[in-house]
Formats: structure tokens, sequence, C-alpha cells
């Protein structure tokens, strides 16, 4: 397979099949095959960074899921960021997510700025 920027469609598919092949070889990754194969994986990802975006998830159901996870209630946000009903306010998008609070949110709950700021 030669390597290059992929431009097509039909071209991507060929890849992810050339890839699948060389993942079932298993070639060593300090090998020309293996170094072959990393060029590959990064041509694949240049390809679909354009072609197909993730969108990143809404900054609130980021918040619900994390505090899920975690095994947290509103009640449990309080502490942090003030009255229950501002609380609630923020999860039912009634009161807007401040930077102050997408920073804390950030920290309390790891999740990245990039999602609540997004």
């Amino acid at each position: 397979m030669e390597l290059k920027l992929i431009k097509s469609d039909s071209e991507y598919e060929l890849m992810l099949g050339w890839i699948d092949e060389q993942f079932d070889k298993k070639p060593n990754p300090e090998s020309k095959e293996g170094n072959n194969l990393q060029i590959a994986l990064l041509l694949i990802k240049a390809y679909e960074d354009v072609h197909y975006k993730i969108p990143f998830p809404d900054p609130i159901e980021a918040i619900k899921l994390k505090m899920e996870e975690k095994g947290l209630k509103s009640k449990d946000l309080v502490d942090w960021v003030g009255s229950k009903s501002y609380v609630s306010a923020i999860l039912n998008r009634k009161k807007p997510l401040t930077l102050k609070l997408a920073k804390l949110f950030h920290e309390k709950l790891g999740i990245p700025a990039q999602v609540l700021l997004g």
C-alpha cells in the first residue's frame, strides 16, 4: 500500500482494510511495517478529523453524566454552587452555565473545559 494523503471515501475504505490486515499480522512497532502502520493510522486520523467531526457533548448533559458516574445528587452540588434551587435551575437550563461554574465543574468533576465552554 502506498502511503499518501487520503482524498476520498474510497481511498479511506481501502486504507482501513489495509490497516485491518496489518493489525492481524501484529508487526513490531519498530519495524518498517510497524512504522508504515503508524503512518497509516495518522493518515486515517487526519482524514477523519476533517470528514467525520465528532461534536462536543452538551455541557449540561456532561455534568449530569459525571454526576451519575460519581454517584452525586443535585444536593451534593449545593456546597459548590449555592442553593438547591440554583443547582436545579442550572441543570434544568433555566440559569446559564457561567464561566465561574464551568471552571468549578471542570475542577470538581473533571469535565474538559472545551465541553463546558463549547
